[in-house]
């Protein structure tokens, strides 16, 4: 019978297997002291609990106090959150509040620079703050600052407007005044420097003689109305007393018109020396041709003295 010899597969395995198991019982040992010192040291915390009820009490105490500090520590963590909550909701409030008032001031603003000043920037700012429900306070306050910029520039620009307004208006109000005045002035010294209207005398009512006579005739004649006869009636008062055979006995003048020479008046007609008809007709034209009108002749008259 032959001698049989181990294969080299099963010199591994065996010797694999011695490995294990030593590693085991090493384990087995570590674990063993282990026990060993915690075996001790339970007894040595026993003993000094048994040898002493102070440290019994006193681990009890630090143990409750350890547990009401802990208490503690969460209430006042969770009361942190609780006002951290309401202080974000405050804040929130405010930040609403505040985009508010300050849209209603610069819609305001707006409306008042129609016409007077450039609002297109502060338009813009507030289309970006209306959406502030949408936004965060940090942002809805940073938007809160740039609009309040935007509505004092464009308050400065209106009242510098309207500023410029009021003293245009000033001005031509106070050129106008100022012209109206002058032209009241200017009025004023032209009627001072006119001449007074002169006052004309007024004939009879019912004249007669000659005189009835000279109003149809003047009438008729040159469509000189009752204003003249007034005159007419005056003048020839002064130069004849409406006398026909009046004679100036210096200057030959005669007649009632007082022609001069007299022997003029036969131009109107043969009769001049006794008819009044024809020394008023003679009269009558030489006032219409030298002075245009019996109270024309009157005022020169009474001016120099002659007609």
């Amino acid at each position: 019978m032959r001698n049989q010899t181990s294969s080299p597969s099963t010199t591994l395995t065996t010797s694999e297997e011695t490995v294990d198991a030593t590693r085991a019982r090493v384990r087995r040992t570590r674990r063993n002291r282990r026990a060993a010192w915690i075996a001790s040291g339970a007894i040595v915390t026993v003993g000094a609990l048994v040898g002493s009820g102070f440290a019994v009490q006193s681990a009890v105490a630090d143990q409750e106090r350890r547990v009401a500090e802990t208490a503690a520590i969460a209430e006042g963590a969770d009361r942190g959150i609780d006002q951290l909550d309401a202080a974000g909701g405050l804040l929130a409030a405010h930040a609403v509040k505040t985009a508010e008032d300050t849209l209603k001031a610069a819609d305001a603003t707006i409306a008042q620079a129609e016409g007077k000043a450039d609002a297109s920037e502060l338009a813009s700012t507030v289309a970006t703050l209306d959406d502030y429900t949408y936004l965060a306070p940090e942002r809805v306050f940073e938007l809160v600052d740039l609009t309040s910029e935007k509505v004092d520039e464009v308050k400065a620009k209106v009242t510098e407007f309207e500023k410029k307004a009021a003293e245009k208006a000033a001005a031509e109000k106070a050129a106008a005044e100022k012209a109206a005045a002058e032209k009241a002035a200017a009025e004023a010294a032209q009627q001072a420097a006119a001449p007074a209207a002169p006052s004309y005398p007024t004939g009879p009512a019912n004249p007669s003689g000659a005189q009835a006579i000279a109003r149809d005739l003047m009438a008729s004649m040159y469509g000189w109305g009752s204003d003249q006869f007034g005159c007419l009636v005056d003048l020839w008062n002064k130069e004849s007393g409406w006398n026909v055979y009046a004679q100036n006995p210096s200057s030959g003048a005669y007649g009632i018109p007082q022609a001069l020479p007299g022997s003029k008046m036969s131009t109107a007609g043969a009769d001049w020396a006794t008819n009044a008809a024809t020394q008023i007709t003679w009269g009558l034209g030489y006032i219409a041709g030298r002075y245009g009108s019996p109270c024309g002749a009157w005022s020169h008259s009474v001016s120099v003295g002659w007609y």
